[in-house]
């Protein structure tokens, strides 16, 4: 009866404007995904509405599990995802170009995706069972930066830099809050700089292109520069209320490509306008504020690493999508979280929030360095 209680208590706990603005901002997606299909169900927005019921089960699951049992399972999942990702080398499946998918019977997975959070849940639980005094020792950094880099190369490999790239921003996040010294961070910054020639030696020919065409879009419309251009003159289009559901030309005419996975914040543009746009924006905020809460809230530094981790890593993925669209940065190939189409992009965002949720459920729990709970 009283562990009855507590469940309950844990489900209400989880019921929150997080919740609301998860569930708003995915059936918007499936609405988008069903737009661009031209006004059906099929291909995207079908078994995209599938695997939104799975993930809300498995966020709710995710929300009301003991703390203590994320902390335990964070090291074995960050080696099986890593385990994975060298499967992928040797076995994956090759699909646009890249080899990033592995088939585990009739499911096939993005094990690049299930590793950003593996790697969030590994640096929270490293961090909070070592000492304050003890995270500035060279020694002390060794095995978080392997952390880091293992699985970073691992996806850069594939290839797939929008994913190395989230994936890199949310670890050295993860690390500032975690209270590594500033002067790391500005080594780092001036080590990436001088590394860029060398790095541009081992991009793919169509990643410099991307670069090319984001120094100048204009240089080839037809080709490299094709998608940014249309997409550009789709968001243009939407002006203030956008042109209407459905009704959006560069999308319904398939101008726009990849409208369904990278490029879904132009169809809202497109068919919502700035408005759309805003309110879709709005809703991101009201998520990454709930995360950014719970970083303080929290009373368990473990809760509150993980929460940063979520929060930095959606932060990014938004960040980098809407920039992208809109041709701010290089096209680097990162989705919108809960718009863009993607079975495993989808359950790890979902995923993501379900921890958010256990660190709000959680947020005066005490655990200690030998994982013992107590409130």
């Amino acid at each position: 009866m009283k562990w009855t209680k507590k469940f309950w208590r844990k489900t209400r706990d989880a019921i929150s404007w997080l919740l609301v603005a998860v569930c708003l901002l995915s059936i918007f997606g499936i609405m988008m995904q069903y737009s661009a299909a031209g006004g059906d169900m099929d291909p995207w927005a079908k078994p995209q509405l599938l695997r939104l019921g799975i993930g809300l089960c498995m966020m709710w699951v995710m929300a009301v599990m003991p703390i203590t049992w994320l902390m335990r399972l964070a090291y074995p999942v960050f080696g099986v995802c890593v385990l994975l990702l060298v499967g992928v080398e040797v076995f994956g499946h090759i699909g646009m170009g890249a080899q990033r998918w592995i088939s585990i019977g009739p499911i096939r997975i993005q094990p690049s995706e299930f590793t950003k959070l593996a790697l969030i849940l590994a640096l929270a639980r490293y961090y909070h069972m070592i000492r304050t005094e003890d995270i500035n020792h060279i020694v002390m950094m060794l095995a978080p930066l392997a952390m880091l880099a293992v699985p970073a190369l691992l996806i850069l490999k594939q290839p797939n830099l929008g994913t190395a790239t989230i994936l890199s921003l949310t670890g050295i996040s993860l690390l500032f809050v975690a209270g590594l010294r500033w002067q790391y961070f500005a080594g780092l910054i001036v080590a990436g700089l001088a590394a860029l020639p060398i790095g541009w030696q081992f991009l793919h020919d169509y990643q410099k292109q991307r670069v090319m065409t984001f120094l100048d879009p204009g240089s080839d419309p037809l080709g490299s520069g094709y998608n940014i251009t249309q997409s550009i003159i789709a968001i243009g289009s939407g002006g203030l209320w956008g042109k209407g559901f459905l009704q959006g030309s560069q999308g319904q005419l398939d101008f726009l490509p990849e409208k369904q996975t990278d490029f879904i914040f132009t169809m809202v543009a497109e068919e919502f306008g700035f408005v759309g746009c805003m309110a879709v924006l709005f809703l991101f905020t009201v998520i990454l504020g709930y995360g950014l809460a719970l970083i303080l809230r929290s009373k368990n530094r473990f809760g509150s690493l993980v929460a940063a981790g979520v929060t930095a890593m959606l932060f990014f993925h938004l960040l980098i999508n809407v920039a992208m669209v809109m041709g701010l940065v290089p096209v680097v190939g990162v989705p919108l979280p809960f718009l863009s189409y993607g079975g495993t992009f989808l359950l790890t965002t979902l995923f993501a929030c379900g921890l958010l949720l256990n660190v709000m459920t959680h947020r005066d729990v005490h655990v200690s360095r030998t994982m013992t709970m107590h409130h």
